[in-house]
C-alpha cells in the first residue's frame, strides 16, 4: 500500500493509540506528506504537530514545502525551530524542529501544552538528541500527558524498536514505484579514489540523461572533487552540500537546475534523507561518512571516516529516481555490500554524553536507567561526563543539579563553553567568552594550508577584520549567547584567550618539554605542535583541539598562556610535595620543594640541606634506580626470598610476594624504615638487608617459615640437604645412598607439597627425577643399580633399599643379613 492510501488508517491508529510506528521507505515523501494529513484530525483537537529533523538544513527545507503547497509563507500555518533561527508565529500549527530544540521544549514545559503530536522523522538515524527525546516524551506520557500522541516514522524500522513501545501499531508503506538500476565501479587497488569518482562522474554525464547527487564523507573531499571537476562543460554546474556551508549556497544546491543546465551535487550524509533535491536522476556512492566519536580515554571528540550501514547504502540508493527511473552506481566491490553493518550505530554509544548528562540532571534523573531507552548511555562514558560536571561545579557529589549547572542547561552551548562564558563574565571577559564559545563550536574557519597554523588568536583577527569561513553563522551564535547574559560579543582582549580556554579545558593545560615543539598536559598525556608552528615557541598553552592519539596528540587549536594565567587557573588546586633523586655516578643526592598542578610543574625549589628522612628518601630513589636486582643479597637471603615465593604462590593471601617487582613497589614499606641515618648507596649491607626482610616478613611469619617451607631437609644418611626453591618446584636433590631407607617422598606447606627428588649417582649427575619415591625404589631402582654398579664397583648398592644402611661416603658396606 502506497503511503496517501496508508494516511486514512494512520489518522485512526492514532486516535486510538498513544504511539504508532510507521515504516516508508525512501522517497515516498512521509516528511512532507504525513504532518498535513493530520492536521485536521478530531483527536489533535486543534493542538500542535511537532516534527523532528536530525538536521537544520531538512527541517527548514520540509517546512519550506509544507507551506508552498498551501499556498503559504513559513511562519504561517507551518514553521520551523532551529539553533539561531525561528519562523513562527500564533497561527502555526506545524513546527519542524532540530532535535535539541525539542529538548528545550521539554525542558521549559514537561507536559508540552498546547501540542498533540509530537513525529519523530528519520528515526533510523539514531541521533543522541532522538532517543533522548523519545525517552522524555515517553516519560512525560506516562507522568503528565495521557493523551500526548508520538509518531515513529522511519525508513527501516530499528530493531528492539517496538519492543521498546510495547505493543504500538506498525503500519508499513510500499516503495517508490520508478526503478532504480544499481551497478559497482569500484577503484583500482591503491588508486586515487577522488580521481576515480571523478572519472565515473564524467562517464555518466556521457551515458546518461539529468542531474547526478554524489556521496562523499567530508567537505574537504568535496572541494578537491570540485576542483578536478572543474573543466565540466558549461551547462554542468557543480554545486557542494554540507552542514558548515552558507544557507544560500545550501539552497543553491537543493533547488533545480535553471532550463537546459545540469547538475552534479557534491554532498556529505546531509542528504541521505529528508531532503528532496530536485531533478536528481543518479546517485555516485563513495560509501564513507565522517562522523564525531568520543574516546573517553582521552576525553577528546574527534572526527573519524568509516564505511556506511547497509540502511544508509539503502537511502542514498533511494535519491535516486524519485520522480522518473533512475540510477545508482556505488564506489565499492560489490561484495562488500554484504560486510557492511546492518544499520547506522546509534550516536549515544559514541558521543560525548556531558550534554545528556547536564539535560537529565536538569530534568530530575541523576540515573540513566530511570528511563527507557532503546539503548542506554555507556557506563564508562557516562561516569566520565558526570565526574566532567562535578569538576565544573555543575552537579554536585551526589549528581544533583547546582545553581552554576542550571545556568549552564540555559545556554545553547556544550557545558564546557558554558562554564567557560559564566566564569568570564565574572572577570570582565564576558564578551570575548562569547565570541570564542561560537567560534569553537563551529568547525575550523580556516582551509588548507591556513588550517596548519593552531593559533587561535589569528582566527580570532580573522572574524574581527569580517574575513573568515562562517562568519554570519559564528557572529549570530555569539550574539545569541551574549543575548542571554546581557554581554555584546567581543574580539579583544586577544592576550586573554589562553585564559578563557583554560577554563573550559584545565587537563589541556601543557608546558613545554625542552627547546622541542612538544607538550606535556595536565592530564600528563603528550601533545605535539606541526612544524614551524608559531606557537610552538611558546612554554605554555591551552588547547581547545587536538587528536585523540594515545600516546602523543597533535594540536589543532591553542592560545599562549602566560605564567599569571596559568597560576590564576590552578590556583586551589595544585599540590606542593617533596621530590628528590639519587645521582648514580656522582652518589649526590638532590631534593626539591615542587608545586604541581596535575603533571604540570609551576615552581621548583632546590633544598640545599636536606634533613635526614629527605636523604632516606633520595636513597629510596637511588636504590629505584639501581634495581633491587643489584643490591648486595647475600646467597641465604636470595634462598629466603625463594621460599617465601613459594609460599606466595600457594597462599598469597598469607604470604607477601618477594619478587624484585614487588619490593621495588613496596620500598617504602620493607627498606625505608632503615635507611635513616645513611648517606650512601654502600651503607646498604647484606646485613641491613636482612633486617628489612626480617621486619617486612613480621614475627609471626618467620616463626611458620621453617615449618611451612623448610630450608634444609634431613635423610636417612644424616645429611641436611639444601632444599632449592629457585624453579617452580621445591626441589631435594641427593645421592642414591644417602636415601635408603625413606620410603615416602617428603612433603612441605603441611603435607600438601610434595618435594620434587632429583636422585643423583655418586659423582653427583642426575640419574631420576621423581615425585612418588616409593614407586622408583619398588619399579626402578633395579635398572638403575645394574647400571651404576659396574660404573661405580666401590660404592654400595644393596638388593634392598628400603632394607638398607644410608651412608654418605663412597666406601662399600655389607648388605645387612635377612
Amino acid at each position: 500500500m502506497n503511503l496517501n492510501a496508508l494516511l486514512p488508517e494512520l489518522g485512526l491508529q492514532l486516535e486510538t493509540s498513544l504511539c504508532v510506528i510507521l515504516e516508508a521507505p525512501p522517497g515516498t515523501g512521509k516528511t512532507t506528506t504525513v504532518p498535513p494529513a493530520l492536521l485536521n484530525a478530531p483527536w489533535l483537537a486543534g493542538q500542535k504537530i511537532l516534527m523532528l529533523e536530525p538536521r537544520r538544513l531538512a527541517a527548514k527545507s520540509a517546512a519550506r514545502y509544507m507551506a508552498q503547497q498551501r499556498s503559504e509563507q513559513v511562519g504561517q500555518s507551518v514553521g520551523y525551530r532551529v539553533r539561531m533561527e525561528t519562523r513562527v508565529s500564533a497561527q502555526t500549527r506545524i513546527e519542524v524542529v532540530t532535535e535539541g530544540v525539542l529538548t528545550r521544549m521539554l525542558q521549559s514545559d514537561p507536559a508540552l501544552e498546547g501540542v498533540g503530536l509530537v513525529i519523530f522523522d528519520e528515526f533510523h538515524e539514531r541521533s543522541l538528541q532522538a532517543d533522548l527525546g523519545l525517552a522524555l516524551c515517553r516519560e512525560s506520557q506516562q507522568v503528565l500527558r495521557e493523551d500526548l500522541r508520538l509518531l515513529i516514522m522511519s525508513a527501516t524500522l530499528p530493531e528492539r524498536l517496538a519492543g521498546l513501545l510495547g505493543d504500538v501499531p506498525v503500519l508499513r508503506a510500499g516503495g517508490v514505484t520508478h526503478p532504480v538500476s544499481l551497478r559497482y565501479a569500484p577503484p583500482p587497488l591503491g588508486g586515487d579514489e577522488l580521481a576515480h569518482a571523478a572519472g565515473v562522474i564524467r562517464q555518466a554525464l556521457r551515458e546518461e540523461a539529468g542531474s547526478l547527487l554524489v556521496f562523499l564523507p567530508g567537505s574537504g573531499e568535496i572541494r578537491r572533487l570540485a576542483e578536478r571537476l572543474g573543466d565540466l562543460p558549461a551547462n554542468c554546474q557543480v554545486t557542494p552540500l554540507y552542514g558548515d556551508l552558507a544557507p544560500i549556497e545550501q539552497d543553491r544546491a537543493i533547488q533545480p537546475a535553471p532550463a537546459g543546465q545540469r547538475k552534479i551535487v557534491l554532498a556529505t550524509n546531509i542528504a541521505e534523507t529528508s531532503l528532496t533535491i530536485e531533478g536528481i536522476r543518479g546517485v555516485i556512492d563513495l560509501g564513507q561518512e565522517r562522523t564525531p566519536v568520543f574516546d573517553p580515554i582521552s576525553g577528546m571528540t574527534r572526527l573519524t571516516t568509516r564505511r556506511i550501514s547497509r540502511a544508509s547504502a539503502l537511502q542514498r540508493q533511494g535519491r535516486a529516481g524519485r520522480l522518473e527511473p533512475g540510477f545508482c552506481i556505488r564506489l565499492w566491490q560489490e561484495s562488500d555490500t554484504a560486510r557492511l553493518l546492518p544499520e547506522i550505530e546509534p550516536e549515544i554509544l559514541s558521543a560525548d554524553l556531558a550534554p545528556l548528562v547536564l539535560e537529565l540532571a536538569q530534568w530530575g534523573c541523576s540515573d540513566p536507567f530511570q528511563l527507557a531507552w532503546l539503548d542506554p548511555p555507556p557506563s564508562v562514558p557516562w561516569e566520565q561526563a558526570q565526574s566532567l560536571l562535578q569538576a565544573l561545579g555543575a552537579l554536585d557529589a551526589k549528581g544533583l543539579m547546582t545553581s552554576h549547572g542550571k545556568a549552564l542547561v540555559g545556554l545553547p552551548l556544550h557545558p564546557r563553553l558554558g562554564h567557560m562564558v559564566l566564569k568570564a563574565r565574572e572577570q570582565n571577559l564576558g564578551g570575548l567568552a562569547c565570541t570564542l564559545a561560537a567560534l569553537l563550536s563551529e568547525r575550523d574557519i580556516f582551509k588548507g594550508a591556513a588550517s596548519r597554523d593552531a593559533d587561535l588568536g589569528s582566527r580570532l583577527q580573522a572574524l574581527s577584520r569580517g574575513r573568515a569561513g562562517r562568519q554570519e553563522a559564528i557572529q549570530k551564535a555569539a550574539a545569541q549567547v551574549g543575548e542571554k547574559l546581557g554581554l555584546k560579543p567581543a574580539f579583544h582582549p586577544i592576550e586573554e584567550l589562553g585564559l578563557l580556554i583554560g577554563l573550559a579545558y584545565p587537563e589541556r593545560l601543557a608546558q613545554r618539554r625542552g627547546e622541542s615543539a612538544r607538550y606535556r598536559l595536565a592530564n600528563g598525556r603528550g601533545a605535539v605542535l606541526p612544524e614551524g608552528d608559531f606557537l610552538a615557541r611558546e612554554p605554555l598553552l591551552a588547547i581547545a583541539q587536538l587528536d585523540g592519539h594515545p600516546r602523543e596528540a597533535k594540536i589543532f587549536l591553542a592560545a599562549a598562556l602566560s605564567p599569571e594565567q596559568l597560576e590564576l587557573l590552578s590556583e586551589a588546586q595544585t599540590e606542593t610535595g617533596l621530590e628528590v633523586s639519587f645521582n648514580q655516578q656522582t652518589g649526590s643526592v638532590q631534593a626539591w620543594r615542587v608545586t604541581r598542578y596535575g603533571a604540570l610543574v609551576l615552581k621548583k625549589e632546590r633544598i640545599q640541606n636536606p634533613d635526614a628522612d629527605t636523604l632516606a628518601l633520595a636513597l629510596l630513589e637511588g636504590v629505584r634506580q639501581k634495581g633491587i636486582a643489584k643490591l648486595p643479597w647475600s646467597e641465604n637471603q636470595l634462598e629466603l626470598r625463594e621460599r617465601v615465593a613459594f609460599l606466595h604462590r600457594h597462599q598469597p593471601q598469607d604470604w607477601p610476594d618477594l619478587s624484585d617487582d614487588a619490593l621495588k613497589s613496596a620500598l617504602k614499606d620493607w627498606l625505608l624504615p632503615f635507611l635513616t641515618g645513611l648517606k650512601r648507596l654502600e651503607a646498604i649491607t647484606p646485613a641491613l638487608l636482612q633486617q628489612a626482610l626480617e621486619y617486612y616478613l613480621g614475627y609471626e611469619k618467620l616463626a611458620l617459615l621453617d615449618s611451612w617451607a623448610p630450608s634444609h631437609w634431613p635423610v636417612p644418611s644424616g645429611s641436611r640437604i639444601r632444599l632449592d626453591y629457585s624453579g617452580e618446584e621445591p626441589v631435594l636433590a641427593a645421592r642414591l645412598q644417602e636415601l635408603f631407607g625413606m620410603l615416602d617422598t617428603p612433603k612441605i606447606l603441611g603435607g600438601r607439597a610434595p618435594l620434587l627428588i632429583h636422585l643423583l649417582s655418586p659423582a653427583r649427575r642426575p640419574v631420576q627425577v621423581t615425585r612418588d619415591l616409593a614407586s622408583f625404589w619398588r619399579e626402578t631402582y633395579p635398572e638403575v643399580k645394574k647400571e651404576l654398579k659396574g660404573r661405580y664397583p666401590k660404592h654400595y648398592w644393596p638388593e634392598d633399599p628400603l632394607q638398607a644402611e644410608a651412608v654418605r661416603g663412597i666406601k662399600r658396606k655389607p648388605e645387612p643379613k635377612a
